[in-house]
């Protein structure tokens, strides 16, 4: 990974030279490993099947923080083994008050070295400054999440205009945005909410989980999100393509020795070609 570049730059770069708008997600189970591999390699394995197929990566903090010094480290080490081309998206969701989201930032940015990482914006403008600040990073906010309960606060009517404070917070989004650095996270399972929040933020760019896993219509949300240009999303799957080697039958490269490497490409490629799919349909009509 690198330092350099501004994120959304350097993601569209590793698109182009990809054919990708894929991000893989990378929140390693212990417990859905194949037998005798550990940790690190599995993980180093993923990375080394699928650096050509993808836009950017996106380890979540969470399954790494679990396994205290050792997954801290861990982290550390999976982010400098990624290409340098392709950016490192930390799905960390920090927010708060401003001196410790400034804490927050230097670890997500100085020590992790990631290009970008997502924020929760529930305290406001002064605990996103410190991320916002680094005009040469990523940052993607909480807008509509792809989880079921997400309306019980993110669609609350809010405000003058009585709109939902999802829209609000693309809103604010907008206003944040002076070193276009700042995108949103807006779920795979809502493309009806992603069309309004791409209507009032066409410019910013989108991370789309929901897709895979989560079973969010992949053509429905990128009808939903995709800009004027053509551009401004990105499709992140993880478990899709992290453990698609436990579908494998006898006889499938899932079942064979290091065949999880094989059906983790076959699987992020598969989902490369089928956004490529949906998007090249748009472009002709």
């Amino acid at each position: 990974m690198s330092d350099s570049g501004n994120f959304f730059e350097k993601q569209w770069s590793a698109s182009v030279q990809n054919k990708s708008r894929l991000c893989v997600g990378l929140d390693p189970d212990p417990n859905r490993l194949p037998d005798g591999v550990d940790l690190k390699d599995f993980l180093f394995s993923i990375v080394d099947a699928t650096s050509d197929l993808v836009a950017s990566y996106k380890p979540n903090a969470a399954f790494f923080e679990r396994e205290g010094i050792a997954g801290y480290r861990l982290l550390q080490e999976l982010i400098e083994i990624i290409p340098e081309h392709i950016p490192v998206i930390l799905d960390a969701k920090r927010g708060d008050i401003g001196h410790t989201a400034a804490a927050y930032a230097t670890a997500v940015f100085d020590v992790m070295k990631a290009d970008a990482v997502t924020v929760n914006p529930y305290l406001g403008t002064d605990s996103l400054r410190p991320f916002l600040d680094r005009a040469e990073k990523g940052v993607f906010i909480l807008c509509k999440t792809s989880n079921a309960s997400a309306g019980e606060f993110q669609d609350l009517l809010v405000g003058d205009q009585q709109i939902p404070l999802y829209l609000r917070v693309a809103e604010l989004a907008n206003n944040w945005n002076e070193h276009s650095n700042v995108g949103l996270v807006v779920g795979a399972t809502y493309p009806e909410e992603a069309a309004r929040i791409r209507a009032t933020a066409p410019d910013l760019d989108f991370l789309i989980p929901g897709v895979g896993a989560q079973a969010g219509d992949l053509a429905a949300v990128i009808d939903a999100s995709i800009d004027r240009n053509g551009q401004g999303f990105v499709i992140n799957s993880s478990r899709g393509i992290l453990y698609a080697w436990e579908t494998g039958e006898a006889g499938d490269p899932g079942c064979a020795p290091g065949g999880w490497q094989d059906a983790a490409r076959e699987a992020a490629n598969q989902a490369r070609i089928e956004i490529l799919n949906v998007v090249d349909s748009r472009a002709k009509t």
